[in-house]
């Protein structure tokens, strides 16, 4: 295998591992969509309980959400620097 095959393989396989590293979003988007689910039926059961609800929500959201940025982080050093 010549050095040019080689690199291309090489970035191939960059992307292979940057997609893979993207699997981590699917979690942090199904949880944030049942997190939401969650509070909107709290909301609809208790509405005396919006606010505390709400802001629990968007606390639990926020630390979904740093799994997604952390596995993005990972998928940019993967194809940047590596």
């Amino acid at each position: 295998m010549d050095a040019a095959a080689m690199e291309v393989l090489v970035q191939g396989l960059k992307y292979i591992g940057a997609g893979l590293a993207m699997i981590g979003t699917l979690g942090a988007g199904l949880g944030i969509g049942i997190l939401g689910s969650g509070a909107m039926q709290g909301i609809a059961r208790n509405p005396d309980a919006a606010g505390t609800i709400q802001i629990n929500m968007i606390l639990a959201i926020a630390f979904a959400e740093a799994v997604a940025i952390y596995a993005l982080v990972v998928a940019l050093v993967i194809l940047f620097v590596g």
